[in-house]
C-alpha cells in the first residue's frame, strides 16, 4: 500500500474507461476463477422468471376479463373497452422494460467498479481480488451468521500486509433474515498480542455499542488523558499492565487523531479497523482517509513487536558442558538470571475477551415472554372487551 508519503494515484477511480476493456476484464476474472458467476446467473434467471411470470399473469387476467365481458355482453364494451382492457398489459410492458434497463446498468456498473478498483490497486503497488468467501480471519465479525463474503479486496504487501475490503454476512431470526454490512481494514502484526478491543464512542447508537459482540464490564480499562472520551478499551483480566505497555500516550494520540470514527480490534497477530459502511469504494476521499489512518499507525507497530507475554516464560533446561577450570560444569547459552526471553505468543488467559449477552437481548426476550403469557391468560381479550 502507499506509505506515509501520500498522496496516492486516484486517477483510475474517476477517469473514463473503455466499455470493451471492462467486459474483457470481467471475462478475465471469471476465467481465473476469482469471480463467481453463480450469483450473477441466479440473479439474472430470477429476474427473467419474475418478469415472465408477472407478464403472463397480467395478460391472462386481461384476456380472461375481456372474454367474460364479451360473453356476458356487458353494455359499453366495444373497441374502446377492448383498448382499455389492454392498458394493464402496456403498463406492465413498460415496467418490465424499465426493470431490464436497470438490471443491465447494474451489472455493467459492477463490472466498471471492479475494473476501476483493479487498476487503482495496480497503480498504487497493490493487488485486487473481487471476492473471497468465508475469509476465516479471527476478528469478531468474521465468525457470525452465514453467507459470509468479503468483496472488492485491495491488498498491499509492503511495508506489511494490509487488506481493505467490504464484508457481508446474514443472520436469521425465525423466518426473517438480516444482512449486515461492514467495511474493514486488516493489518498483519509482527507478533501475537492480547485480545484488545477499542469500542469507538462516536459511532455508538442509542442502545450502546454498534459492535456485534459485548464484553464483560470488568475487562474495561480506563486510560489516562481524554482517551476514554473517544474509546472504551477492553482487555483480558490480568493484562491491564500489558495494555498500558502497548497503548503509550503517543499511540493513544495516533488513534484519537486518526481513527476515532473506527472500532478497533487486536486479536492474535492482526489489527482490524471496522466501520458499518463500505471501505473499498470509488471515492478518492475514502481511500485518502483510510491510507492516512494506516500510515499514521504503521510506524508505531514496531513498538508492539517487542512485547512478550511473561506468562510464557520458562526456565532454560540445564545443559552440561565440558568441565571448566576448577572442575565446575559450564552452562552455555543462558541469560544472566538463568531465564530466556519469552517466545512470541499469548497465554491462554489473554487470547480472547470474555463476552456477555447485551442487556437489550434480555429486554426483548422478556417482552416477548410477557406478551405470550398475557395472551395465554386472555388479558388482551379482556382488555378489548371481548
Amino acid at each position: 500500500m502507499p506509505g506515509p508519503s501520500l498522496p496516492f494515484d486516484a486517477r483510475p477511480l474517476v477517469e473514463p474507461v473503455d466499455p470493451a476493456a471492462v467486459r474483457a476484464h470481467t471475462k478475465e476474472l471469471r476465467a481465473a476463477g476469482t469471480l463467481s458467476v453463480a450469483g450473477a446467473t441466479f440473479a439474472i434467471v430470477g429476474i427473467v422468471v419474475g418478469i415472465f411470470a408477472v407478464f403472463f399473469v397480467v395478460v391472462f387476467a386481461t384476456i380472461a376479463t375481456s372474454f367474460a365481458a364479451v360473453a356476458t355482453r356487458q353494455p359499453g364494451f366495444g373497441v374502446l373497452g377492448a383498448l382499455t382492457g389492454l392498458l394493464p398489459i402496456v403498463i406492465v410492458a413498460i415496467v418490465i422494460a424499465g426493470i431490464v434497463i436497470v438490471a443491465v446498468r447494474f451489472f455493467r456498473g459492477q463490472g466498471d467498479r471492479r475494473y476501476r478498483l483493479d487498476r487503482f490497486a495496480r497503480a498504487n503497488g497493490m493487488s485486487y481480488l473481487p471476492q473471497f468467501a468465508n475469509p476465516g480471519l479471527p476478528g469478531m465479525i468474521f465468525s457470525l451468521g452465514s453467507s459470509r463474503m468479503s468483496s472488492d479486496l485491495v491488498r498491499g504487501e509492503k511495508p506489511r500486509f494490509v487488506e481493505f475490503a467490504n464484508y457481508r454476512y446474514t443472520t436469521k431470526s425465525g423466518k426473517n433474515s438480516t444482512t449486515h454490512r461492514w467495511g474493514y481494514v486488516a493489518v498483519k502484526l509482527d507478533v501475537p498480542l492480547p485480545h484488545i478491543v477499542l469500542d469507538a464512542t462516536g459511532n455508538n447508537s442509542l442502545f450502546g455499542s454498534n459492535l456485534p459482540a459485548s464484553f464483560d464490564k470488568d475487562q474495561r480499562l480506563s486510560l489516562e488523558g481524554d482517551f476514554d472520551q473517544f474509546f472504551s478499551l477492553y482487555c483480558p483480566a490480568g493484562y491491564e499492565r500489558d495494555a498500558l505497555y502497548l497503548f503509550t500516550p503517543d499511540i493513544m494520540a495516533r488513534f484519537i487523531d486518526n481513527a476515532a470514527a473506527l472500532d478497533v480490534e487486536i486479536v492474535d497477530d492482526w489489527l482490524f479497523l471496522y466501520g458499518q459502511r463500505d471501505f473499498s469504494t470509488l471515492d478518492p476521499a475514502m481511500w485518502n482517509w483510510l491510507f492516512s489512518v494506516v500510515a499514521a499507525l504503521l510506524d508505531k507497530f514496531a513498538q508492539w513487536s517487542r512485547w512478550r507475554d511473561e506468562r510464557l516464560q520458562e526456565s532454560v533446561p540445564v545443559i552440561a558442558g565440558p568441565p571448566a577450570a576448577g572442575g565446575a560444569a559450564s552452562i552455555p547459552f543462558t541469560a544472566a538470571d538463568g531465564m530466556l526471553r519469552p517466545p512470541p505468543g499469548v497465554a491462554a488467559g489473554g487470547l480472547r475477551l470474555k463476552r456477555r449477552v447485551p442487556w437489550i437481548t434480555f429486554i426483548i426476550a422478556g417482552g416477548v415472554l410477557l406478551f405470550w403469557l398475557l395472551s395465554q391468560f386472555g388479558f388482551f381479550a379482556a382488555f378489548l372487551g371481548r
